[in-house]
């Protein structure tokens, strides 16, 4: 398990989109056809809230089998490799600045048609549709930052009460009309 960073919350930067891109082409260049498409997920996805400086990315894969293979071009990228870290179905890998050592990215691979992918995507487009939301979200990681501004898994763990009622809405937004 990766260890825990310290809490670092900054307004949004604009920039981060761009960040995303880059990291984005990046892995399509190492991994090709193994990878469908990555998403720009989390807090620094989604415009006017506070976020940690890190980008989460959701590479979809083909396989993950394919993508274990891979596993030696991602680490000479700068990923260390986690496995699926308690998540079955997910590859999870970090990226540390080699000159700062803070952590710049989070990769989540899933495999395309993986429910998570959608859960991930419904949550960001959900707060990014209601800025109200999404600023009731930023007082909810200033609390959390608050009371654990040294272990990001606590961290976590402090917003997820807030974060799955607020999921679940978003599915159910996210689903058709003559589903809901």
């Amino acid at each position: 398990m990766p260890p825990p960073i310290q809490v670092e919350l900054v307004p949004h930067d604009p920039a981060w989109a761009e960040v995303a891109a880059e990291q984005a082409c990046r892995l399509m260049e190492v991994l090709g056809p193994r990878l469908v498409v990555v998403h720009h997920i989390g807090s620094t996805a989604i415009p006017g809230i506070c976020a940690k400086p890190v980008i989460d990315l959701i590479p979809v894969v083909v396989s993950l089998e394919q993508l274990d293979l891979c596993r030696s071009k991602l680490e000479e990228l700068g990923y260390q490799w986690w496995g699926e870290l308690g998540l079955p179905g997910r590859r999870y890998c970090t990226r540390d600045d080699s000159i700062t050592q803070k952590r710049v990215t989070q990769l989540h691979c899933y495999e395309e048609g993986s429910p998570e992918i959608v859960r991930h995507l419904a949550f960001r487009d959900y707060l990014r549709k209601h800025p109200d939301l999404a600023a009731q979200y930023e007082q909810v990681k200033k609390a959390c930052q608050a009371q654990f501004p040294n272990d990001s898994h606590a961290y976590s763990d402090g917003k997820s009460t807030w974060i799955k009622p607020i999921e679940a809405k978003a599915l159910r937004w996210l689903s058709p009309p003559a589903e809901r």
